[in-house]
């Protein structure tokens, strides 16, 4: 399917903030497709009662932003909490005595030791080594919990189905939402709902009955924060989030804030910081490739482009995904070239923007590996301006999650 690029403008009042006029974000919809043919999660009409600005994103109608604004939500999800729907993402369920052996037979993680109620990130690799998607792995004990992001979830079933079909069963979970919870005062929102919530840590996972239903809750971030995802049948997902929001710490978060929020965190978003064409090693993602499964490890290799990838494990690789630091207010943003000294090109931005919480425009972008090390100064050519930036390390606002 085509892809087309969704721009949007800041409103007005924040005409301070450059990096935040220009918000792109990829949507996968048919030629024939449309902003009113979009999906809808099952909280459209909340946000519309909250007063957000809707926009397509990955073929859905989903909120960029509330009335307060792309950075106070931002600045209120680090100080308190934030809800986010995040119901436009895949959930699938794989289940049978061969699920965890099979997976592993696309991802270079470590499925089959992953204990009960744990889960791990992982990505589906190309016979090139590229990354497919990235995502989400629970163990709930009798079947494996996935998710995956909203734009690439239709491939990736295929994907599953085409390999896996024959060794587990696949089942995609149509019939639930997922909300997010973000922010330091996640865990006390949570408890209150749930207090062996309080018990949980770092991607730890747990069933809960939340507003009357079962819910499969998670607790990781997407934005550096402490935080929990809730997967909640769809016809309590409403009743589910108003009680959410009415919590005193709790506001709406939209795209833009959970954009701006994961890019401080130092994360990737699939389709501009990873793709087809990068693989794991490139893209810095190293530490996500399971000891068991490299070269010594008990189950060693076995995934699509495992002998390049382990190559590039022990021999390096030409270039490499690294944090980028703005010595100027004007932002980089993707696409902007990354010279050195005397101009000669040696990288590129895959995502720039005004970081609020550090003060000044951030970006991730790929340098040559001679100019990855950190504290490497270049320039980032910016509508024809040369700005002067630093190689630096992510994430840049330090990460919160609770490990215990």
């Amino acid at each position: 399917m085509p892809t087309r690029i969704w721009m949007m403008r800041p409103p007005r009042g924040q005409k301070n903030l450059p990096t935040l006029q220009l918000i792109k974000r990829t949507i996968f919809m048919s030629d024939a497709s449309n902003a009113a043919a979009a999906a809808r999660t099952p909280l459209y009409q909340l946000h519309l009662e909250l007063g957000a600005k809707m926009v397509p994103f990955a073929g859905y109608d989903m909120p960029l932003q509330y009335p307060t604004g792309i950075l106070k939500e931002h600045n209120h999800t680090r100080s308190q909490a934030g809800l986010f729907d995040v119901s436009h993402m895949g959930q699938l369920r794989l289940s049978g005595a061969d699920a965890a052996a099979a997976l592993e037979s696309l991802v270079p993680v470590d499925i089959v030791d992953l204990p009960v109620n744990r889960q791990r990130y992982a990505v589906f690799t190309n016979p090139q080594g590229g990354i497919l998607d990235d995502l989400m792995v629970a163990n709930a004990g009798d079947h494996l919990f996935l998710v995956v992001n909203a734009a690439c979830k239709q491939q990736d079933t295929e994907h599953l189905r085409q390999h896996l079909s024959s060794r587990c069963q696949i089942d995609e979970l149509s019939d639930r939402s997922l909300l997010a919870l973000q922010g330091p005062a996640a865990a006390a929102v949570m408890a209150r709902l749930a207090p062996d919530t309080a018990q949980m840590v770092f991607m730890q996972t747990a069933k809960f009955t939340l507003a009357g239903s079962g819910c499969f809750v998670s607790r990781s971030g997407y934005t550096g924060e402490d935080g929990f995802e809730i997967s909640v049948p769809n016809a309590a997902a409403e009743t589910l989030a108003r009680l959410l929001l009415a919590q005193p710490e709790v506001a709406p978060i939209g795209l833009g804030a959970r954009d701006s929020l994961r890019l401080e965190a130092g994360l990737c978003l699939y389709g501009h910081d990873m793709d087809g064409s990068t693989t794991p090693v490139e893209a810095s993602l190293g530490w996500a490739l399971s000891k068991a499964r490299r070269t010594g490890g008990v189950r060693a290799g076995g995934y699509p482009g495992a002998e390049l990838i382990q190559r590039q494990l022990e021999q390096g690789v030409g270039r490499k995904r690294v944090g980028l630091l703005l010595k100027d207010r004007m932002p980089a943003r993707e696409g902007a070239e990354l010279v050195d000294a005397d101009g000669k090109q040696v990288g590129k931005i895959t995502s720039g923007g005004f970081g609020p919480t550090v003060g000044g425009p951030v970006a991730l972008g790929y340098v040559d590996s001679a100019h990855a090390q950190v504290g490497t100064l270049l320039q980032a050519v910016v509508r024809g301006k040369s700005v002067p930036i630093e190689v630096v390390k992510t994430p840049f606002t330090p990460t919160r999650y609770f490990r215990g």
